[in-house]
């Protein structure tokens, strides 16, 4: 889920060089990006396979949890901005500071305006494990500002990472307009080249002057970002089962076929009136006729063969 220049511009296509800095071919184990890439692997993974996510990547995600995520995201922003502009002069963390790349506070508001109104400031409200979250990332700003490499490192590479995958989720599974309202958050106007962006960033990290002691707390400190995030995963993922199931395509609920036909919530509205019954009984009923099977078995024979074509 990221210099000591003032407000620097975006980076363009083949533009790191003026920075003077480019990411280094040989890079060594006790650099710091590469000893935060190793030490979270697991942490990453266990993040990744938090149910949230793996529901997240699948496209069933309720909009009403997307808009209680975006909520905890401008909270955990908002602290994490504010640390940041705290220390922008500070060497333990200055070359790391761009807020015209990174900073994601306005994109956020523009997500809560979308989706609250214009009175969203009150009509949101920090949850327990976002404060928790809250709390840590002050206490670093504050106290060990050195640390908050660890928080932006987490953030802002995941966000140029795997975020901008789970932007085109969100969009199509929440049927979110093309011009990208409601998801202003992925958006990173002033990087063209993720990428490039990224490399500079883990060299901007490599050249902090920093002891193998303070490097290994750094480590420390994102794996425990990592935590913070699998909580408030953890956090969304309980409210997610309490909320109802929301229309599909076509105005129905997915009924999975487990269970009690009855508890269907479109059959159970049809019950003892006239029509079909449950759209996804019909269709198993239907797919069981050996002329649809016979049908089914040849389109999928053709586009197996289609495939192949492609990869070929």
């Amino acid at each position: 889920m990221p210099s000591a220049m003032e407000g620097p511009e975006g980076v363009e296509d083949g533009d790191v060089s003026r920075y003077e800095e480019t990411e280094d071919n040989n890079v060594s184990p006790t650099d710091l990006s590469e000893l935060l890439k190793e030490g979270t692997k697991e942490s990453h993974d266990r993040a990744e396979n938090t149910q949230f996510v793996k529901d997240f990547l699948k496209g069933r995600i309720k909009k009403e949890l997307f808009k209680l995520a975006t909520v905890a995201l401008h909270f955990t922003y908002c602290a994490l901005e504010e640390e940041m502009d705290r220390n922008k002069d500070n060497p333990v963390f200055a070359p790391l500071y761009f807020p015209m790349e990174l900073h994601r506070r306005e994109a956020l508001a523009k997500d809560l305006k979308y989706f609250y109104g214009e009175d969203w400031k009150e009509k949101i409200q920090c949850s327990e494990a976002t404060q928790q979250y809250v709390d840590r990332i002050h206490h670093v700003g504050q106290h060990e500002p050195e640390l908050l490499v660890a928080h932006a490192y987490t953030r802002y590479m995941g966000d140029l990472s795997g975020g901008q995958v789970l932007k085109k989720v969100a969009q199509r599974a929440l049927k979110l307009p093309s011009t990208e309202e409601g998801i202003q958050f992925y958006v990173f106007e002033n990087v063209s080249n993720a990428q490039q962006f990224k490399q500079l960033y883990r060299a901007r990290m490599n050249a902090l002057d920093l002891d193998k002691n303070t490097k290994e707390r750094i480590v420390e400190e994102a794996n425990r970002a990592f935590r913070f995030n699998m909580q408030v995963f953890e956090e969304l993922d309980k409210i997610g089962r309490s909320l109802p199931e929301e229309a599909q395509d076509g105005g129905f609920p997915v009924h999975d076929g487990k269970g009690d036909i009855r508890k269907c919530p479109y059959y159970a509205d049809k019950l003892g009136a006239a029509g079909p019954g449950c759209p996804f009984h019909a269709a198993v009923g239907l797919a069981r006729q050996p002329l649809v099977q016979l049908v089914l078995a040849a389109c999928v024979a053709v586009a197996a063969g289609a495939a192949a074509w492609y990869i070929l």
